[in-house]
């Protein structure tokens, strides 16, 4: 079969999610060009790519101008930090990347004609007063509040990518991300799936937050690029959720992390960081009728896959 786009930019590339989004695309037969700043990302997540052919990568920061030397067909904004550790790291960054990154790559696609692809995130909904969240909620975010600079900036894209499209028609769409985990992730950018494993694996105490009766829904990596490739295939201008609506409290997570890996560690409680979701749960109805998508990993076996990964890096 040929692939559906011949030329892909995936921005963020060598992150957790873009570097999958980059192997699956690679795996179909499109050449892919790779742009990332690695403030966040690493080129060992590239490793299996280097050398291939139609693989390109270019070291750049999107939020200033950049080049890519071969037109495209395919768009895809992936690049900004996205952990709490990082984005609280790189607070400006993280604002400009949303800005003017989100501004350069618009153009790229404008100029080329091809269709863009912005990937926005759960956080835009904040600490949400409706639940499970649909697309038309607007949200209740702190807009000086410490997390602010990371649910800011993808609220800023989101308008810029909806400008862009009244604007100038540019084939846009908008994807919101919701908690994913898989392959590839830190074990220390702050985020609760390789913080619990890692923490497990190593006997130390799981370290939850608050209560631990705040939620989460996790999508396995497969399941959410799946996703993102039916929504840029499709004629949807979004923005369109995606995740996985099973929800699951953040001390039972680390109860069943500490169950699939066999570990004697305990649950320690530690304070709950400032504007931290109480709830976190999407409404697929859209994705499910308009793309006929919906995770199939369960966390079960998600989680045995990401825990086998993090042993097979463990010094021996």
């Amino acid at each position: 079969m040929r692939p559906r786009w011949e030329h892909a930019v995936v921005t963020g590339g060598a992150g957790f999610v873009g570097s999958h989004l980059c192997t699956a695309l690679m795996d179909q037969g499109t050449a892919v060009t790779c742009v990332d700043d690695f403030c966040t990302g690493s080129r060992e997540n590239l490793s299996h790519l280097e050398g291939r052919a139609g693989f390109t990568l270019v070291r750049a920061d999107v939020s200033k101008p950049f080049e890519v030397r071969r037109p495209a067909d395919l768009v895809l904004h992936f690049a900004s930090p996205a952990s709490p550790a990082d984005y609280l790291r790189l607070p400006l960054h993280t604002l400009e990347t949303g800005s003017a990154g989100t501004r350069n790559a618009l153009a790229l696609a404008r100029s080329w004609g091809a269709r863009f692809v912005l990937a926005s995130t759960s956080e835009v909904y904040g600490d949400p007063r409706q639940h499970p969240q649909n697309e038309s909620y607007w949200g209740n975010v702190n807009p000086v509040g410490p997390r602010s600079v990371y649910d800011e900036a993808k609220r800023f894209a989101e308008a810029l990518t909806t400008a862009e499209f009244t604007s100038h028609g540019t084939d846009t769409a908008i994807v919101r991300l919701f908690n994913t985990y898989g392959p590839r992730m830190r074990g220390h950018d702050g985020r609760a799936v390789p913080t619990f494993i890692c923490q497990a694996l190593a006997g130390e105490p799981l370290t939850v937050t608050g209560d631990g009766r705040q939620t989460r829904s996790l999508a396995y990596v497969d399941d959410t690029v799946r996703g993102i490739l039916a929504m840029a295939a499709s004629d949807l201008r979004g923005p369109v959720n995606l995740g996985n609506p099973d929800e699951i409290t953040m001390l039972g997570l680390a109860r069943l992390v500490i169950e699939l890996t066999g570990s004697r560690s305990e649950v320690r409680f530690i304070d709950r960081p400032t504007d931290d979701p109480a709830v976190r749960c999407p409404d697929i109805t859209l994705a499910r009728g308009k793309l006929q998508w919906e995770p199939e990993v369960p966390a079960r076996e998600g989680l045995d896959r990401v825990i086998r990964w993090f042993r097979e890096r463990r010094p021996a």
